[in-house]
């Protein structure tokens, strides 16, 4: 098994959304602000090649939303999926399985595109197997007003109707039955039914944290995006997550941590909190 992690591009979102009730004061520390209270933050993949099967988690935001759209993101190399891919030698028809942690649209967006005549959507990677989770397809193709804004019919739908899309049985918390040598947890705070994938690498335990953990800057307890759909939920989730991680030695990819690709835990006098921080080349 080789990973290779992906940049698909930078954007910007409101501080105060991302960190809910805490004061500015406190995450600005880790995240400062612009003048428009926008902090940055950036869209990371993971790319797993094992045998004859190329994964890839999560997508990016794409680019076949409106200017008007992407304005209120103030993207950044947001097309650069495809151009990375290419660095390592790889074409989207290379791709086999798309595993879609949530289907937010800067997790999903850059799974579909417009079709060559601009009249219809299509899938980016026609040979792939499109992963998700049956509960999760239902609550963003049925959205609650709050996350309505999020799930982007456009970003959603072209799957099932290409025919490729399946979904991963949910068993609890976990399941173990999906993949070789990667274990799914599920966690329902963020929204209903967010995968993170545990990927057993070399001796490692690495994990893809999606949005249950956006950032260093989110590793206390009480720092839950107010994009939470059940905050309370995201404190148990986190609080027993970051233990297990600490515990086991985990190694956390951070999918929208513009300065910190991966991270490690330790227990402090004030809770868990960073050990280190690093590249994924400089541990693996």
């Amino acid at each position: 098994m080789t990973i290779y992690p992906l940049n698909t591009g930078n954007f910007k979102l409101d501080g105060g959304a991302m960190f809910g009730v805490v004061p500015k004061s406190l995450w600005s520390r880790t995240n400062p602000a612009d003048d428009r209270n926008m902090c940055d933050w950036t869209m990371r993949s993971l790319l797993i090649e094992d045998g004859d099967r190329l994964m890839l988690i999560d997508t990016g935001i794409g680019d076949k939303q409106s200017e008007k759209f992407f304005s209120h993101y103030y993207l950044s190399d947001h097309n650069s999926l495809e151009p990375n891919l290419k660095q390592l030698g790889f074409s989207p028809d290379d791709i086999t399985d798309v595993f879609l942690t949530h289907l937010h649209f800067d997790h999903c967006g850059g799974a579909i595109k417009w079709n060559k005549d601009r009249t219809g959507f299509i899938p980016v990677f026609k040979n792939a197997t499109y992963w998700s989770t049956e509960k999760h397809w239902k609550w963003a193709t049925e959205p609650n007003p709050r996350e309505k804004a999020s799930f982007l019919k456009e970003n959603i739908l072209p799957i099932q109707e290409s025919g490729q899309l399946k979904f991963i049985e949910r068993e609890g918390n976990f399941t173990k039955n999906a993949f070789n040598k990667m274990d799914v947890l599920f966690v329902d705070g963020h929204t209903e039914s967010m995968m993170i994938p545990h990927i057993h690498y070399k001796g490692k335990t690495l994990v893809f944290m999606a949005d249950l953990l956006p950032s260093v800057g989110h590793i206390p307890i009480p720092y839950v995006m107010g994009y939470d759909t059940r905050p309370l939920i995201t404190l148990t989730e986190k609080e027993k997550f970051l233990f297990n991680a600490e515990k086991n030695d985990f190694v956390l990819f951070l999918e929208h941590d513009i300065a910190n690709e991966c991270a490690t835990l330790q227990h402090t006098e004030k809770g868990i909190r960073i050990k280190d921080t690093f590249d994924f080349s400089e541990l693996f």
